[in-house]
């Protein structure tokens, strides 16, 4: 299946575009360059330029300028400024002799801060070091490195979308709220509260450039008691197909857009895997799907089998799934979600349509003519709130990689399926503690430092961390 046609609309199609940018420059944001976007600002009269970036603890960052004229613009969005790297880096292990780092704009990424006070032109920056090359310890660079390995050494482009559940906390009287435990899926207004949010979210989203492919209310639901006076109401905002670096960037953007959106509403928003003990966690479920020639592949065969890629992808999962925790599920509260059994993982398998497989083939919609109207996908059902997604969709890539060289491939993919209703067959549990998770990176890391994708550095310290 084709991707939908990436050219710039035609002049009268342009009013029809979300991204704002893209809409008022005339041109797709692959083609932006500086003059661009000083002649956006200056014609729009926009004051600030906020350069945005990835910490090592996986949150958005912020550096503010006030451009004090064009020139000192241009150069801002081509050279970037410096910036303390052991403070942004130090759990990913960055030597104290390489902290000085240089952001720069990823001049494609703009968009128009729709939480600022004074008009604000954003930016995405990636991160290098004092020779001028790709900072090793940026998340950033970590998987678009390891994204570049996959198309080097596969010829197969890699692109996922995150499903990011979250709760949002509010007080509310009788009238406002009515929903009740376990039954909030798909549920609208008045039923909810949430929704004119998670609405809103997806304009923001859409606007600044973020695929979106929908929004729902999700299942779980919880009553105010006697210890906390708020009702807790879970949302699901899923995301579209892009490349693994976009897809990350996407997760985190969709993120803070939401904590802005529940913050001016006088809500809480949360995404830690577990709102409270007994009910449905928040997961962050991440479907993939290999591209070849600009074209999504299919997963399974006209005879049902899995198709090489797809083999690759379910084989790198369950084979380092446990070690992907490292990344993907970074709370106490994640074995909490992971072994109360409310359709979480709890043991390495794969699986068509199972829904309690660590490793999911779901279905795909189709037409009346049998026509598929998406991709189809593999998805990851491990990681929750709490994943980094960059760090993550990096490990992921290697174990893609990997997942092509393995001669015992057909044994470890017999030896983890389980079918759409059964249970698993063997006995293989995901870990449910940090030093587990540390025995399981440990037993990966040629994987993950071939390439020299993750450093030797960076892997003892993430190592020592869940250790400690």
């Amino acid at each position: 299946m084709s991707e939908l046609s990436k050219k710039a609309p035609a002049a009268g199609e342009s009013r029809h575009l979300a991204q704002t940018l893209h809409r008022q420059i005339g041109k797709p944001a692959s083609e932006w360059a500086a003059d661009d976007l000083v002649g956006f600002v200056r014609d729009q009269d926009v004051r600030l330029l906020s350069l945005m970036h990835i910490g090592g603890d996986g949150w958005l960052k912020t550096l503010d300028f006030v451009p004090r004229d064009s020139t000192h613009l241009a150069d801002v969005l081509t050279g970037g400024e410096r910036a303390d790297g052991s403070s942004l880096f130090g759990e990913l292990g960055i030597p104290v002799g390489a902290s000085d780092i240089v952001m720069r704009p990823r001049l494609s990424t703009a968009f128009i801060d729709p939480f600022a006070a004074e008009p604000t032109l954003a930016v995405l920056c990636s991160h290098f070091n004092r020779q001028g090359g790709p900072l090793a310890e940026s998340p950033d660079t970590l998987v678009r490195a390891a994204y570049t390995r996959l198309m080097a050494e596969t010829g197969v482009e890699l692109h996922a979308l995150g499903e990011i559940e979250y709760f949002l906390g509010a007080r509310t009287g009788d009238a406002q709220a009515y929903g009740a435990n376990e039954r909030g899926y798909h549920s609208t207004a008045p039923f909810v509260f949430g929704e004119t949010l998670r609405r809103t979210a997806l304009v923001h989203l859409a606007q600044m450039g973020v695929a979106v492919k929908y929004g729902h209310a999700e299942v779980g639901y919880v009553e105010a008691d006697a210890a906390d006076s708020r009702v807790w109401e879970q949302h699901e905002i899923e995301l579209w197909l892009r490349p693994l670096p976009e897809a990350a960037d996407a997760v985190v953007l969709t993120q803070w857009v939401l904590r802005n959106l529940a913050q001016r509403a006088g809500m809480l928003c949360s995404f830690a895997p577990m709102a409270r003990k007994g009910h449905a966690g928040s997961g962050m479920h991440f479907h993939f799907a290999p591209r070849r020639a600009d074209e999504f592949l299919e997963h399974t065969a006209a005879d049902g089998s899995l198709n090489p890629e797809a083999r690759w992808l379910i084989g790198g999962l369950v084979s380092y799934g446990a070690a992907m925790m490292a990344f993907g599920n970074r709370s106490r509260d994640s074995f909490v979600r992971l072994s109360q059994g409310k359709e979480a993982p709890s043991a390495v398998t794969w699986g068509r349509y199972n829904r309690k497989a660590l490793v999911r083939i779901p279905i795909i919609p189709t037409d009346q003519d049998g026509r598929a109207t998406s991709p189809g996908t593999i998805e990851f059902r491990l990681p929750d709130g709490s994943a980094h997604p960059h760090l993550l969709l990096a490990g992921i890539a290697q174990a893609f990689v990997d997942g092509r060289r393995m001669a015992d491939l057909d044994e470890r993919l017999a030896r983890t399926a389980v079918t759409a209703q059964g249970h698993a067959a063997a006995d293989n549990r995901v870990p449910l503690t940090f030093p587990e998770i540390a025995d399981a990176l440990t037993g990966c890391r040629p994987m993950l430092e071939a390439g020299g994708v993750f450093t030797p550095n960076m892997m003892d310290r993430i190592i020592a961390l869940l250790r400690a």
